[in-house]
């Protein structure tokens, strides 16, 4: 062993791996990973020191978005021997990621009662571990660095979900999270296990060039394709692994949900869009019929739901569906890289409107939920307008937005999908998808319905709770994206090119 390791040098494995253009690639990752540190070494401190808590959290999560702009800025390209690719792509994704962390964060403030208070240094450092997760995903240049990252931030979402431990819905939300979730890691090692049987190797590099030959149409490169797809689909919420979603998100503390709303489904995609040359051309009808069997049962089991948040986790599950249609699009291209390059600035600026539209709706329900669990609820949430019209005017954007209506980001989310689908030819399919979106309306009208035209119950006037100001900060600042990436589509679309 002794004579193992001197025959490692361990200095210039280091300098290779945190020096030249590794520092500056792996960077956000790393802030995140000190921000972290620092928070449980603060927590043992004096609480003059812990109460420099949040200061330390909110630096980690400016200074990786920093870093993540300087990336896309100046991308550094594959580093530590082509495990990981720092991207214009993957720093787009990387800003997504630390924004939504960001945002969640904020609506987290004032949350939590009780003794729970006791537990926030632990709750803000799983918070900051759950983007680095990401990052190492959409970055990954190999399929176990992929399974690395898919650890660090589904590892912290198990425990997050749980966080209120005195209440069984959160407790169960944890559990059943956790335990499909390793049904779901599973099925992504077995079919990476395939792939790498049927071709010698795990880089994602080396695959795709693999994928070109007669491997490709080998059954066991299919299978491990197709295995290694299911594993995915279950972390985006795809049909039938979608079942786990609702349940998850109605139990968790509502800001965590937030957080696993966004993030965790654009980590997924950001790496799944990119992998899809491993699935053959004559997938695509199979992908299509999952993609839109994927919008049908989120949003018509979205249109019986009377909770808000289970409502939206279906409407998460359709959104899935939608996104699935850029990899649609890619196949029946026969794999074209321009047609790849489209789909992934489609659903780029898909996510980046659902960052802002989910993060908003969400976050808005954090805030309602201090007044009482019962404004989860389609009926607490009647003549909301009349108590705070403000909080009403921000969450008709949001559910607006979701819907897919003009002026609002969601919308030309929704275009540039169907606008890939339409340039393959793909009518058929662009057409039941866009009536899927009018379906979902019935459910998102419903919220706007019961807000501001539903009267309210005269015991309610008086029944509102504080509203802290990071929380109306970070709504204005959702709304504000939403409307910005609606009125003025053509600046962030000139960001992906």
């Amino acid at each position: 062993m002794s004579s193992f390791l001197m025959q490692l040098d361990l200095k210039s494995t280091f300098d290779g791996a945190f020096s030249g253009a590794a520092l500056p690639a792996t960077m956000p990752v790393l802030l995140l990973a000190v921000g972290a540190v620092l928070l449980l070494a603060v927590d043992i401190m004096p609480a003059a020191v812990r109460a420099l808590r949040p200061l330390v959290v909110v630096l980690a999560l400016v200074g990786s978005l920093w870093a993540q702009i300087c990336q896309h800025a100046d991308p550094a390209g594959p580093v530590l021997g082509g495990l990981f690719h720092s991207t214009g792509v993957t720093a787009l994704f990387g800003i997504i990621f630390v924004l939504g962390t960001l945002l969640a964060w904020i609506y987290s403030i004032g949350y939590y009662e009780g003794n729970l208070k006791e537990l926030l240094a632990e709750h803000d450092m799983l918070f900051l571990s759950a983007p680095a997760g990401m990052m190492l995903m959409v970055g990954a240049g190999d399929l176990l660095v992929f399974f690395v990252g898919l650890e660090i931030l589904s590892l912290p979402l198990y425990a997050l979900s749980a966080f209120r431990r005195a209440r069984h819905d959160s407790v169960e939300a944890g559990l059943k999270y956790f335990l499909l979730g390793a049904f779901a890691v599973a099925f992504y090692l077995f079919g990476a296990s395939l792939l790498y049987v049927a071709t010698g190797t795990l880089s994602v590099t080396e695959l795709q060039m693999a994928a070109t030959g007669s491997v490709a149409h080998t059954p066991i490169f299919l299978a491990g394709a197709g295995l290694l797809m299911a594993g995915l689909f279950f972390k985006v919420s795809v049909f039938p692994f979608h079942m786990w979603t609702p349940d998850v998100y109605e139990g968790a503390p509502t800001p965590v949900t937030t957080l696993m709303a966004t993030g965790t489904k654009a980590a997924a995609f950001g790496f799944m869009i990119p992998l899809a040359f491993i699935l053959p051309t004559e997938a695509t009808g199979i992908l299509a019929a999952i993609a839109l069997l994927t919008m049908a049962a989120g949003n018509f089991a979205a249109l019986v739901q009377t909770n808000v948040k289970r409502m939206l986790g279906y409407s998460g599950v359709a959104h899935a569906g939608t996104i699935l249609l850029v990899i649609v699009a890619f196949l029946a291209s026969d794999h074209d890289e321009v047609v790849g390059d489209q789909g992934m600035s489609a659903a780029i600026f898909y996510l980046g409107a659902y960052l802002f539209t989910s993060t908003g709706a969400f976050g808005l329900l954090a805030m309602l939920e201090r007044e009482g669990e019962d404004k989860l609820t389609l009926a607490g949430l009647r003549g909301l307008a009349r108590r705070r019209p403000a909080v009403a005017a921000a969450m008709t954007i949001f559910m607006l937005s979701l819907g897919g209506i003009p002026a609002t980001g969601g919308f030309f989310g929704k275009w540039l999908v169907f606008t890939v689908l339409v340039q393959e030819n793909m009518i058929g399919v662009a057409i039941l998808g866009v009536l899927m979106s009018v379906v979902a309306l019935g459910y998102y009208l419903r919220v706007i319905v019961a807000m501001w035209m539903e009267p309210l119950d005269e015991a309610e006037v008086d029944r509102v709770a504080p509203q802290t100001l990071p929380a109306a900060v970070a709504t204005a600042l959702c709304a504000f994206g939403v409307l910005a990436m609606g009125l003025a589509p053509g600046w962030f679309i000139a960001l992906l090119g």
